[in-house]
């Protein structure tokens, strides 16, 4: 029987520290019901001045493990998904190991931005797949609030800082769960539409996040909707099929295009950025925890998770639980 890479746990973290619209709105020209309105958004949550996004992912990975009855000693695997890593290099993945206490195996570190995270579950689950690895940890974590431009209320508003993890393991006796089909998709000529204006090889220094917001709004609501319709193609199964749907949490009004686009109830859409904001790589695993811990998310459902990031990249998997 083939190798399926079975989803045994997840977990996530917040910072302590919460950003409300109230109090951005001391800060730039905007308003609460201003960013409401355009981005379903009313708080953020924003790491502590000595917490680096390693920290987020940890703790995010501790709970994952926690959940999957796992130890440090069973991970041979990590992936960790992130535009907001420690340093330039090494990997903040070879950090998380270090700290986890994680001695066997490959860490490394996945840049797709927003799409982060469906990039690095797509690639652990080729190399457990594959029988190259036996327990992976797939961490989405990111410290958006350093790269911010404070001063500019279309993109400051966006964005928090968070993590969240799986933990996969492979697995040949439960052919039901598990990852069942991914899809990714990277087009560089929309690179300009959302990016940092910084790099070490270009002005050598960090920069900012720029957004072409109205164009990086079409193209999501485009791309999410055509990645989800691959994603279930590859898998010969339709949307009506899927119990829950686990977006990229960019903005309420593109999680609302999409689902009207394909005909989603919105009920099946889960949906947490009104209370963490854009967090980029870290959105998309934070949401599935959230709505496992409340019950929504239970084992043996078949979930759709989706993002578009910058590059622009885009993305799909599709999740037996």
């Amino acid at each position: 029987m083939a190798l399926r890479s079975v989803l045994t746990g997840v977990g996530s973290y917040l910072p302590e520290r919460i950003l409300t619209n109230a109090e951005l709105a001391r800060r730039v020209d905007t308003s609460d019901e201003w960013i409401k309105e355009r981005t379903g958004i009313s708080e953020r949550h924003i790491a502590a001045d000595d917490e680096r996004t390693s920290d987020l992912a940890c703790a995010a990975a501790l709970r994952a493990l926690e959940a999957a009855g796992r130890g440090a000693g069973d991970i041979d695997l990590i992936v960790l998904a992130t535009a907001t890593p420690d340093l330039t290099f090494p990997a903040t993945a070879a950090r998380v190991q270090a700290e986890l206490g994680v001695t066997k195996g490959a860490a490394f570190d996945v840049q797709a931005v927003c799409s982060g995270f469906i990039f690095a579950l797509a690639t652990a689950d080729n190399f457990l797949a594959r029988g190259q690895a036996q327990a992976a940890l797939v961490i989405g974590a990111e410290t958006f609030s350093r790269i911010v431009d404070w001063e500019d209320r279309g993109t400051c508003v966006l964005f928090g800082d968070g993590a969240g993890a799986v933990v996969l393991e492979a697995r040949d006796d439960d052919a039901e769960r598990g990852v069942i089909s991914t899809f990714l998709r990277t087009d560089g000529r929309m690179h300009d539409l959302l990016y940092v204006d910084g790099g070490p090889s270009q002005t050598q220094s960090v920069g900012k996040l720029r957004m072409v917001g109205n164009a990086v709004f079409r193209q999501a609501v485009e791309h999410i909707s055509g990645a989800m319709l691959e994603a279930c193609a590859r898998a010969n199964v339709s949307l009506d099929d899927v119990d829950w749907f686990v977006p990229h949490q960019a903005n309420q009004r593109i999680l609302d295009g999409v689902a009207r686009k394909l005909g989603i109830d919105v009920e099946q859409v889960i949906s947490t950025v009104a209370l963490h904001g854009n967090t980029s790589a870290a959105s998309v695993p934070l949401a599935l925890d959230v709505a496992t811990r409340d019950g929504r998310i239970k084992k043996g459902d078949l979930v759709l998770m989706e993002a578009l990031g910058g590059g622009l990249t885009w993305g799909a998997a599709l999740v037996r639980m």
